[in-house]
């Protein structure tokens, strides 16, 4: 596993995590980990959404359907 050092973290802010990792029960170190596996861990959006997305930033798109020719017909089952 690999190590993580943090420099010039404020003592302001080692006081608050040590506090949080109280809370939780856990150490500072613990608390620390999970904070930054929650902050990386975020769901990423499915295909569809991704995609919508990517629709969206570009400014969408206007699509020219022709008319139907005949009625839709519902699917038979047997």
């Amino acid at each position: 596993m690999a190590a993580l050092t943090v420099r010039n973290l404020p003592d302001a802010t080692h006081e608050a995590l040590k506090l949080r990792a109280a809370r939780h029960g856990r150490s500072t170190e613990a608390e620390v980990r999970q904070i930054l596996e929650d902050a990386v861990r975020q769901p990423q959006p499915g295909l569809g959404s991704a995609l919508a997305a990517i629709g969206r930033r570009a400014g969408g798109v206007e699509l020219d359907l022709p008319a139907r020719k005949s009625a839709i017909r519902p699917a038979e089952f047997e």
